[in-house]
């Protein structure tokens, strides 16, 4: 690596850590009492917002697609201490099914100070075949599900000051191998909700919008996808579940977590090419 590349990741890291140490303090008890509706929270990064928030004494409606799994992380979360928790079960494919589920959450809690999206849809790990049709129906699930609940929802935060918190991941910031449609998706996510964080501004909304760039997270599901095909460090979903709450919580507009994924888009813009070499030799794939 040349030595200005080098000079200009660790000046990065160095602006980061201290905007990072330099910003709102987050106060747990700002939760006590919340009302928060979680998404995608029967696995995974969805399940430990869902206890962290009910830890910090929150009430909650969470929502996927399996009905028993979302009984059991009610049950654990009113154990945790959330004033209340309910579910839903929802696909958000079904184009009927996002709005649907911020009525009933509306209904439950009576209003909303917190929507957090993180569900996804099911897709492979694999080079793209041309199937545009499982593209379109990813979209469905994983973009065009968040621009309907947040639009959804955008009156009751108005009313109460309140959040979107969209999970998105770095994968939406730098293409990589083998993850087209997911990609495609995530892309859609940071531009709309980029947008929609100007517009609110411009508009003097009270409505904060925080975006959460993800690295790779030790899911069960993200797993298996990279097992044998990438040899990268994984990060813990609660720690990454915390740290999202609490962008939502002091009203930042972007999150990285890990700490570094904002070094790696960063120098991704600035080196392309450089990046493009990396990304390749990460890869254990043979044609």
């Amino acid at each position: 690596m040349r030595t200005s590349a080098k000079v200009l990741l660790v000046s990065v890291c160095v602006v980061y850590a201290a905007v990072r140490w330099s910003g709102p303090s987050f106060d747990a008890e700002s939760l006590r009492g919340a009302r928060v509706l979680v998404t995608g929270a029967s696995t995974g990064i969805g399940e430990q917002m869902a206890y962290h928030y009910s830890r910090f004494g929150a009430q909650i409606v969470i929502t996927a697609r399996r009905e028993k799994v979302l009984q059991q992380v009610v049950e654990k979360c009113l154990s945790l201490g959330a004033q209340k928790a309910v579910y839903v079960a929802a696909d958000m494919a079904d184009e009927a099914q996002p709005e649907k589920v911020v009525d009933f959450a509306l209904e439950k809690l009576g209003g909303l100070d917190y929507l957090v999206l993180n569900h996804i849809g099911s897709t492979t790990f694999s080079m793209w075949d041309g199937d545009v049709e499982h593209m379109r129906w990813l979209m469905k699930a994983n973009f065009f599900s968040y621009v309907q609940m947040a639009w959804r929802a955008l009156s009751a935060l108005e009313q109460s000051k309140g959040a979107v918190v969209v999970v998105s991941s770095l994968l939406g910031r730098i293409p990589t191998p083998f993850m087209a449609p997911y990609t495609t998706s995530k892309f859609a996510l940071d531009g709309f909700f980029g947008v929609l964080h100007h517009e609110l501004s411009m508009k003097k909304s009270n409505v904060s919008i925080s975006i959460c760039t993800l690295g790779l997270i030790d899911t069960e599901s993200a797993m298996e996808k990279v097992r044998g095909v990438l040899d990268a460090p994984a990060y813990p979903a609660t720690d990454a579940a915390l740290n999202i709450i609490t962008a939502g919580a002091t009203r930042q507009q972007e999150l990285f977590y890990p700490w570094f994924t904002y070094s790696l888009h960063l120098f991704n813009d600035c080196f392309p090419s450089v990046m493009n070499r990396v990304i390749q030799n990460i890869y254990k794939y043979k044609p």
